[in-house]
């Protein structure tokens, strides 16, 4: 009943050639049966051995499609981070422009769309970051059924009148630790696909839960660990998708929309906050079947505080102090420069860590903050050039910034004490307010100098 239909056929060519034939492949019932035939000439019989590797094939294509999103995550984590530092420069010159008392009034409008057109280029490389994890987190210990209730009113607006919302909360539910804008921005994009897949109405059902994953489900799910964990679970009435949209629709950029109608991000930014979180996330679909996704996220083991971002625009402060900017990239560089020179403070600059302690040298020291980015050439990080001018001069007031994000700093510093981060593309009010708080010593800050983006799903 399971041999495959041209086994007579296989057998004489075996016995006639004396050649073995490997993994031929046949779906019986849903499973993939792989088959192997051997030869015994002498005794003119073939030895046949079948095994069923469904289960390797689903776990296979599963590990190619993980290694796939990764391989277009760290791209898209590298375009993000040089994109930053063009923006950052954008940014920077247009608001210095802006600020200025003396500026032309007709080229006032102009500025302004430059920066407008700069902070949106600035939030779809937030959106990039996102999806490669690489994005600033401010976690603390949250309840996801709380999190569904603060966003329900706005998600019945956004959704329209012709679905109905229904929302089921399991009880006691775990608490976790996560980024409470992050999560209604997953439960957000999450709504807005399913609405666009019933354009004729439906159902919207979000429900939490608490799942155990045991061994047999970890085997279907390599992303899976074993324990217990909280479920969001987001599903639709609409029209559901093949396999292989199926396959793509969590990479950056792919949509099936129309022209105009979505940037291909919300899906891929769903990915990376999941992935942030050390969650996973499965989808289900059928054409005509609608869509569930299941985003499972760890339950709360964290204890303390967490890093504090400053979302406020701070005053553009003065000040007279030395200030010492090490960046490689000569135009961010000019920039910092230009800033802090324009309001009071004497600067020196370099453009890598040798280059830094060779200015340090010729000014014996007298410098009372480093600004310095992270990543430079030379095989001197900003991180390892922070550990020796603070070896030298231990009350040494340090910011660092990167195009990434302070996930990076964290696995190279931890996040030591007295750690200020401030992430690119940053404008002149960021800049300045890190500095003047640093050096009034002020607490351990991290400024993310962008507003909080709206971003639409793809």
């Amino acid at each position: 009943l399971i041999l495959p239909s041209d086994t007579p056929a296989i057998v004489r060519k075996c016995l006639s050639t004396g050649r073995s034939k490997m993994r031929h492949e046949t779906v019986i019932g849903g499973r993939t049966i792989s088959w192997s035939f051997f030869p015994i000439t002498a005794s003119e019989v073939v030895h046949c051995y079948a095994g069923d590797i469904t289960e390797r094939l689903s776990l296979e294509a599963q590990l190619r499609q993980s290694q796939k999103m990764e391989s277009v995550g760290q791209l898209a984590a590298g375009v993000a981070h040089d994109f930053n530092n063009i923006l950052t420069v954008i940014q920077g010159f247009t608001g210095l422009l802006l600020s200025d008392a003396t500026r032309d009034p007709k080229v006032v409008e102009p500025l302004n769309q430059i920066s407008t057109a700069a902070e949106r280029a600035a939030n779809l490389t937030r959106q990039l970051l996102t999806f490669s994890r690489k994005q600033v987190l401010q976690a603390r210990v949250l309840d996801l059924n709380e999190v569904i209730n603060n966003v329900t009113k706005m998600l019945r607006r956004l959704v329209g009148e012709d679905i109905a919302l229904q929302c089921l909360y399991a009880s006691n539910l775990p608490l976790i630790y996560a980024d409470a804008g992050m999560l209604e921005q997953i439960i957000m994009n999450l709504a807005v696909n399913a609405r666009d897949a019933m354009p004729k109405g439906g159902m919207l059902t979000i429900t939490t839960s608490l799942i155990s994953v045991e061994e047999d489900y970890r085997r279907r799910n390599p992303e899976a660990r074993l324990g217990e964990f909280v479920c969001l679970t987001v599903s639709d009435t609409g029209y559901g998708m093949d396999e292989a949209t199926l396959n793509r629709i969590f990479e950056p950029f792919f949509t099936t929309k129309e022209v105009g109608k979505g940037t291909g991000l919300g899906l891929a930014t769903v990915y990376g906050i999941v992935k942030q979180h050390d969650g996973w996330i499965e989808v289900g679909s059928r054409p005509g079947e609608g869509t569930t996704f299941n985003v499972v996220l760890p339950i709360n083991k964290k204890t303390g505080d967490t890093i504090f971002i400053q979302k406020k625009t701070p005053e553009l402060c003065r000040g007279n102090e030395t200030i010492m900017v090490v960046e490689d990239e000569p135009a961010l560089r000019g920039l910092a420069f230009e800033i802090l020179r324009r309001y009071g403070y004497k600067v020196l600059d370099a453009g890598s860590g040798s280059e830094a302690l060779h200015v340090w040298t010729q000014n014996d020291g007298r410098v009372d903050l480093v600004l310095t980015d992270m990543v430079m050439p030379g095989g001197m990080s900003g991180a390892e050039l922070g550990e020796k001018l603070r070896a030298l001069k231990p009350a040494l007031k340090m910011i660092y910034t990167s195009g990434y994000s302070v996930d990076i700093m964290n696995q190279e510093m931890n996040l030591k004490e007295n750690f200020n981060f401030l992430q690119k593309p940053y404008g002149p009010s960021s800049l300045l307010g890190l500095v003047r708080k640093v050096l009034d010593n002020k607490t351990t800050t991290v400024i993310d100098s962008l507003p909080a983006m709206g971003s639409r799903p793809g």
